[in-house]
């Protein structure tokens, strides 16, 4: 319970009436107590009737989804039920929701007994991540506002802000092995053309993989395993180094938010860090390759090592997009590091797209060490620069592209699809641009 100015006021005229009843005498004793039982009577009604007034409230939260990507619009619609048998003279709903912007308050009047209201909230997505929508506070009162209640309605939902991504239309396509080549022996969890052999059947097993001729012989449920193709598989190394990002957020939120959701359209979606560029480029560029049917996998150090080994499908997409959007630029490993630790465990012929925000030496080592162990790198790197920070990504550009490997440069508000799509690549690999 919450006592408001307005109580104390009315308090302290009834100490005040006490006292004169009291003191005084004569014809005003009959009005200091009738004066003083209107008063009691008064404060004892407007704290029951705060008292009762939020134990019948219902708060219900509803959205089309909960899963979006940063860039978009989040519409949430609260619905507000009075389930009591008081009339709601004003009911003020507050949203404490981490997400960014999303913080408000709303006061509504007059809610009847069995009545609903309902109001939609927007917001634009700035920031990826997992965030629970609420907690919800309620604040209610008498109607004369002597006495306020207070209730909090704990989050019950959570909302998953994906990576920003771009569509684009081509990229470097992996060299692959021809088909006819070398088996890889390894299990698949997808149908391809090369079945390795039967198992018994587990439930959850698509039933199209049965194998009707080994089910009738063995008389149980057979189905069949696959190996994967001989095509080279692409995988995605990000560079979540400590040091390797710069950012200039503080300097951008000491300017303040645009008010109106038009004008909010028209900020930049990408926040002003490298690795949020970084992750966005990386969100697409494994969106790509996954729409035009390769397996993907992916490896980044956070501050845990995080793997997806390489598959196919939506479902690998899923899981990809969910990783990032949670990894954080606070690793201890950095990209030469992160290379020499997982380049052994490759096929040969594999594609590896690095993203860092690193320039120097360091960067060459790493492609060098990719091209020793037959694999082919792509190299996707953020300037720094534009960012505010240090370093010359036009030295280690022309280093890179002497050795055969595309070069993809992004740089702050630049269009993230026209970076990726439309880089000069060395040499004769033009050609191997797909749409």
């Amino acid at each position: 319970m919450i006592i408001r100015r307005t109580s104390l006021f009315f308090i302290g005229a009834l100490a005040f009436v006490v006292v004169a009843l009291f003191l005084g005498g004569g014809a005003t004793t009959r009005v200091y107590l009738r004066l003083a039982y209107g008063i009691a009577l008064l404060i004892v009604f407007s704290w029951l009737w705060t008292s009762q007034i939020l134990r019948h409230v219902q708060v219900e939260r509803q959205a089309r989804g909960f899963r979006y990507q940063v860039g978009q619009i989040f519409e949430e619609r609260f619905e507000i039920r009075n389930t009591g048998y008081l009339n709601i003279i004003w009911l003020e709903v507050r949203d404490l929701s981490p997400l960014p912007e999303k913080h408000f308050s709303r006061v509504l009047s007059e809610i009847g007994r069995g009545e609903e209201r309902f109001f939609v909230t927007r917001t634009i997505l700035h920031r990826r991540g997992a965030f629970p929508l609420g907690p919800t506070i309620l604040v209610s009162g008498d109607p004369f506002g002597l006495f306020a209640v207070r209730r909090e309605v704990p989050a019950s939902k959570t909302l998953l802000v994906l990576p920003y991504m771009v569509d684009i239309h081509s990229f470097p396509a992996p060299l692959g092995r021809l088909p006819g080549g070398r088996a890889l022996h390894r299990r698949s969890t997808e149908v391809t053309p090369y079945a390795a052999g039967v198992r018994e059947y587990f439930p959850g097993d698509p039933l199209n993989r049965i194998h009707w001729r080994s089910t009738a012989r063995h008389d149980r449920f057979m189905v069949k395993e696959f190996e994967q193709d001989p095509y080279a598989d692409v995988w995605l190394f990000l560079d979540a180094h400590m040091s390797a990002h710069v950012s200039q957020e503080d300097t951008v939120a000491a300017h303040g938010q645009p008010v109106w959701i038009w004008m909010q359209k028209s900020a930049p979606i990408i926040p002003p860090s490298t690795f949020e560029y970084a992750i966005s480029a990386a969100a697409s560029i494994g969106r790509y390759y996954l729409r035009h049917g390769r397996a993907l996998g992916f490896a980044c150090v956070g501050p845990n090592l995080s793997i997806l080994p390489a598959e196919r499908g939506e479902r690998q997409l899923d899981k990809f997009l969910e990783i990032l959007a949670f990894v954080q630029p606070n690793g201890r490993l950095p990209l030469l590091g992160l290379v020499q630790s997982q380049a052994g465990y490759l096929v040969r012929g594999t594609t590896v797209i690095l993203v860092t925000a690193v320039s120097g030496q360091e960067v060459v080592l790493a492609v060098e060490e990719l091209l020793r162990r037959d694999l082919n790198p792509i190299l996707v790197l953020v300037d720094r620069s534009s960012f505010g920070g240090r370093g010359d990504v036009a030295v280690t550009r022309e280093q890179i592209q002497a050795l055969g490997v595309p070069v993809f440069t992004l740089r702050r508000d630049e269009d993230l699809r026209t970076a990726l799509e439309t880089q000069t690549l060395p040499g004769n690999l033009g050609n191997r641009m797909v749409s």
